[in-house]
């Protein structure tokens, strides 16, 4: 018997109460080709966000809100997440509205058809988008290290878009409790030799000052763990 298609939306959210709430009715209301759950998983927000989703969730029966006490990281949001998830399919969607959820149709499309089991929405395939030249810098310098150190032809390695099956989702075993769970997925990923298909996605930056919360530290984490899980990858594939 063939088991139903579910999508999971993972949502990671910290103060984001100016958001969140646009964020939950676009996942409810744009056009997919398969049913969805959306999972909120509040990281301890201290802004009024814990409130928003409360409410939120007593007009949805349907949407699933995660509240952790205190704030851990993205990446404890989306483990957190994962686990709660009922679907075969995980997407992960920010609460910043820097993505627009409309996207996530065309996004799923090549693991309904059963063409891929990843696809990462990239949001360098459709051009340049106007992000800061540093900003800019610093996620192609991340990509090319994915790339040289893993041999893999990606454009945007710290995408949130990030949309697979929950079996190899779960089966990564993900540890990383910060921002550092954007390497950390993709290289396990690919030293798990599964194929990455990348699909071009809109994206509209936000400034610091609107809320953004990654920092130049977080791109000095990122390196580290790619480095870490690559060399860590080797070793235990000459102790096999």
């Amino acid at each position: 018997m063939l088991t139903a298609e579910l999508l999971s939306i993972l949502v990671p959210v910290y103060n984001e109460a100016s958001t969140v709430a646009t964020v939950i009715e676009r996942l409810r209301t744009i056009d997919l080709p398969l049913p969805r759950e959306i999972v909120i998983v509040n990281d301890g927000s201290t802004d009024g966000t814990r409130e928003v989703l409360d409410d939120q969730a007593r007009r949805d029966e349907t949407l699933l809100v995660i509240h952790a006490e205190k704030n851990t990281g993205k990446g404890a949001a989306i483990r957190s997440g994962l686990a709660s998830a009922r679907g075969t399919i995980i997407a992960i969607q920010d609460a910043d509205l820097e993505l627009d959820p409309a996207q996530l149709a065309s996004l799923v499309a090549p693991i309904l058809s059963g063409a891929a089991s990843v696809v990462y929405g990239s949001r360098f395939l459709a051009g340049r988008p106007a992000v800061p030249l540093l900003t800019l810098a610093a996620n192609v310098t991340l990509t090319a290290v994915t790339n040289l150190l893993y041999r893999s032809r990606l454009t945007d390695m710290e995408t949130c878009y990030k949309i697979m099956r929950t079996g190899i989702a779960r089966g990564l075993q993900l540890e990383s409790n910060r921002f550092d769970i954007e390497p950390e997925i993709t290289a396990k990923l690919l030293l798990a030799g599964h194929v990455i298909v990348e699909l071009p996605v809109q994206y509209e930056p936000r400034r610091r000052d609107h809320g953004k919360k990654i920092r130049w530290r977080d791109g000095i984490h990122a390196l580290r763990v790619l480095v870490r899980y690559r060399f860590a990858g080797r070793a235990a594939g000459r102790r096999a």
